[in-house]
């Protein structure tokens, strides 16, 4: 992989990392149609880490908060207090979930059959949400039990195509948050998954020579920068719009993608 394909590659982790369209999915389809080599899942997890700067350096302030919060004990029952262990809770689903199902996330599941279906029926579901949903939950309210639902749904963002945001955003909606509301719990929901893939693959990627050091940094460098701008946008995109626009992208991207397929043999 040379620097311009990994820059290219990071530019597309950044945007799609927190938009709810799936950044796997992106990752694995642009290298197809451009004829460029798959970096693999070991390259998807450890880009990653550019976002992690991004997602931290955007509520760096809010996670100062929370620390400070949870070692206080006249602090700890404060909503900076209990979210701390409310992140820590969601995250130990996706982190058993990883753990069980490592390979078939590395081999079979980054299909472009299993990515096009993901996105296809992750979409639906999205316009049924937005359809029924109350919005009526505002971040202040969140609880344990919310965030173990909304986590155990991050653990379905293994199956690429998903989409991590997009599907926890689904599960708070569902649950009556606001959409902004919903995202900024998502947001701060990815850190720990993202940082513990992005370790776990690290070793890996770094041994495989077809990856060099500069083009991975480069990489990191273009995600950091291109997802904190997209943070910054979906919430304020959030605040006064649907999430419609996503339903329609996500299934038109999928069903394209199914048809690129079947006519290209596409793997």
């Amino acid at each position: 992989m040379n620097i311009l394909q990994a820059a290219v590659l990071g530019l597309v982790q950044g945007i799609t990392e927190f938009l709810p369209i799936s950044s796997t999915a992106h990752l694995r389809l642009v290298p197809a149609l451009l004829s460029w080599p798959d970096g693999g899942a070991a390259f998807a997890a450890v880009i990653q880490l550019g976002t992690l700067l991004a997602v931290v350096g955007f509520f760096l302030r809010d996670l100062g908060r929370m620390l400070a919060a949870a070692v206080r004990p006249e602090t700890r029952r404060s909503l900076d207090g209990r979210m701390l262990l409310y992140i820590v809770a969601g995250t130990v689903p996706i982190g058993v979930a990883g753990l069980l199902a490592q390979h078939a996330i590395e081999g079979p599941l980054r299909s472009l059959v299993v990515i096009a279906s993901s996105l296809v029926v992750v979409g639906i579901v999205m316009g049924v949400v937005e359809k029924t949903a109350r919005f009526e939950r505002t971040f202040e309210s969140f609880t344990l039990r919310d965030a173990l639902i909304v986590g155990l749904a991050q653990a379905l963002a293994l199956v690429p195509g998903t989409s991590r945001s997009g599907i926890t955003l689904v599960a708070a909606m569902i649950l009556g948050f606001r959409r902004d509301a919903a995202a900024r719990f998502s947001f701060l929901l990815s850190i720990p998954a993202i940082a513990a893939a992005g370790v776990f693959e690290l070793p890996k990627l770094l041994s495989d020579r077809e990856v060099g050091t500069f083009a991975l940094v480069t990489g990191l460098l273009v995600a950091a920068v291109s997802g904190y701008l997209s943070v910054a946008w979906l919430l304020r995109f959030l605040r006064t719009r649907t999430t419609y626009a996503f339903v329609v992208y996500r299934v038109i991207l999928g069903l394209f993608l199914l048809s690129t397929v079947v006519s290209s043999n596409l793997p």
